[in-house]
């Protein structure tokens, strides 16, 4: 191994420390004393309801653990959302678990939160997932309710998305294992069925101080709402348990009879482990962003057997198209080549940018994809597509707008691993957020911003400069150089893969090696949702 290689080895892990103990700090919630006083009520924290839950030793992933991270500060802030949200397995059975966090704010609902349910539900119902609901909240956090309440991605959205499952025949199983108030009280009772701890958990529309404020009525909320009241005199739920463990065990009892699912049928053969070391791909990914590297090496390190049949090798080389199976599932990729090719004009083209020639090849591969059935996962590290007269005369905005349409009305489920740059239009055609990847994730070498904090600074700079230079002002070289690093400084902050992470852009930061797992459960997710529709690309200027 070289220098560069070490060098690179260590940036890489060192971004993965950090990644890991930030993890460790969002896993402890509101804190060591929140937990210590859920303990005492008789209760599990939500991480210990799902761990309790899933099968042992089984493989899960979990979605937006940084979401919430820097924001609401002023709040007292809200690790996680106040939320945690699992896909793994229960009785054999993949589902998606979606569990209050009371040591957070009592599991209120910040805006942030309501965005995470959302998500939560959106997987199932992309994917015909069984959802399980762990319900322990206090409701809307009042102090943000005009950011929460009203509107059509808000908080009423997630009964909208309850009946619309029930419709669809997606399994709904609610266990209320604490608080569960005013319009909350509506999401175990939309499910198709719905459990409640005795003693420790309550469901009513408003408190007994709210009824007695309200119409006169002295009441206590264990008589109003609690698990006898529901179980034996309003029949608003199933299944009364002793203990949240009880509760979790009835669950478990329930996934253990649903029948199989219709599969969508994505070819899968034995998993066969990388014959390159993945442990090697910190040592490729370059810790400079003005660094070329092969991108071919990384793809070796993530595909089964390190096989990878290509396609249209020798044209559009900045972008890598072809055909690999991993953990078993046949896939389709489209990476960012990230070394500079050059063409058989001899021209040279720029490594992590879009040419005509890569977006004209990703829109045919993606096609046939398509006609094959076979999911797409895309590797970012793109910077956008080619500027200057020469890209426009050769009609880079047309061959782009067919790759954004061919990524766009994909029927085949698409997974995207932002594996360092993230940039402009280069997002949308390599199927950003905006696109319906069945799941997207970030490696911690990732950036997601419209260009690079050093570009953003440069181009403001200049237009700050010209706005003086009109005027009749001008900056000085100290001024200026201080403009410049206060600009890049608050957008090197917002390119930050936790900055998106915090606001849900993608689902996961993630160890590169952690990669294969992903996209392996989430097409195997996508198996439990036959395609509907035949790909069309509609009107395209061919």
């Amino acid at each position: 191994m070289d220098l560069k290689f070490n060098q690179n080895e260590d940036r890489n892990k060192l971004l993965l420390s950090d990644l890991r103990r930030k993890l460790s700090k969002v896993h402890l919630g509101g804190g060591k004393s929140k937990i210590a006083k859920q303990h005492e009520q008789g209760k599990m924290t939500a991480r210990e309801r799902i761990d309790y839950l899933l099968d042992p030793k089984s493989e899960r992933i979990e979605i937006g653990a940084f979401v919430g991270d820097g924001m609401y500060e002023e709040h007292g802030g809200c690790p996680s959302g106040g939320v945690v949200i699992k896909i793994g397995y229960v009785k054999g059975k993949q589902c998606i678990i979606v569990a209050n966090d009371a040591t957070v704010k009592a599991g209120a609902w910040f805006p942030i939160t309501a965005k995470k349910n959302l998500r939560a539900q959106e997987i199932a119902i992309e994917n015909k997932l069984p959802i399980i609901y762990l319900v322990d909240s206090a409701g809307v956090y009042l102090p943000l309710q005009d950011e929460i309440f009203p509107d059509k991605e808000h908080f009423g959205r997630i009964f909208r998305n309850n009946a619309i499952m029930s419709s669809m025949g997606i399994t709904q199983i609610s266990a209320v294992m604490g608080s569960c108030v005013a319009g909350g009280a509506y999401l175990p009772i939309m499910s198709d069925e719905a459990l409640i701890v005795d003693k420790t958990a309550s469901i009513f529309l408003a408190g007994s101080y709210l009824v007695k404020a309200a119409i006169g009525e002295s009441i206590d909320n264990e008589t109003l709402g609690g698990a006898t009241t529901h179980c034996e005199i309003s029949g608003v739920t199933d299944y009364k348990a002793k203990d949240d463990a009880a509760a979790l065990d009835t669950i478990k009892n329930i996934m253990d009879k649903i029948g199989d699912f219709s599969k969508a049928g994505y070819n899968r053969k034995k998993s066969v482990k990388p014959k390159e070391n993945p442990d090697e791909i910190y040592g490729i990914l370059p810790s400079s962003r003005a660094e070329q590297y092969d991108m071919m090496e990384i793809i070796k390190r993530l595909v089964d057997d390190s096989e990878f049949e290509e396609y249209k090798a020798g044209y559009g080389q900045t972008i890598l198209t072809g055909y690999a199976r991993i953990d078993g599932w046949a896939v389709g990729i489209v990476a960012n080549q990230r070394k500079v090719v050059k063409t058989a004009k001899g021209e040279m083209q720029f490594g992590g940018v879009i040419y005509s020639d890569s977006a004209d090849k990703s829109t045919r591969f993606i096609a046939n994809c398509n006609q094959k059935k076979i999911p797409l996962v895309f590797l970012q590290d793109v910077t956008g597509f080619m500027v200057g007269s020469k890209s426009e005369h050769g009609g880079i905005i047309k061959d782009g707008a067919k790759m954004v349409n061919a990524v766009s009305n994909s029927v085949v489920p698409k997974f995207t691993i932002v594996v360092g740059n993230s940039y402009g239009a280069g997002n949308y055609a390599m199927c950003g957020k905006a696109y319906d990847p069945r799941l997207i994730v970030a490696w911690p070498s990732a950036e997601l911003a419209v260009m690079s904090g050093n570009s953003a600074a440069k181009v403001l700079l200049q237009i700050e400069k010209a706005s003086l230079k009109k005027k009749g002002e001008a900056l000085t070289e100290k001024k200026e150089n201080e403009l410049f690093d206060k600009i890049k400084q608050r957008y090197d902050n917002q390119v930050s893969p936790y900055y998106a992470a915090s606001r849900l852009w993608t689902d996961a930061i993630i160890d590169p090696k952690d990669t294969r797992k992903w996209i392996s459960m989430g097409i195997e997710a996508a198996d439990h949702a036959p395609i509907e529709k035949p790909f069309n690309m509609g009107v395209l200027q061919v």
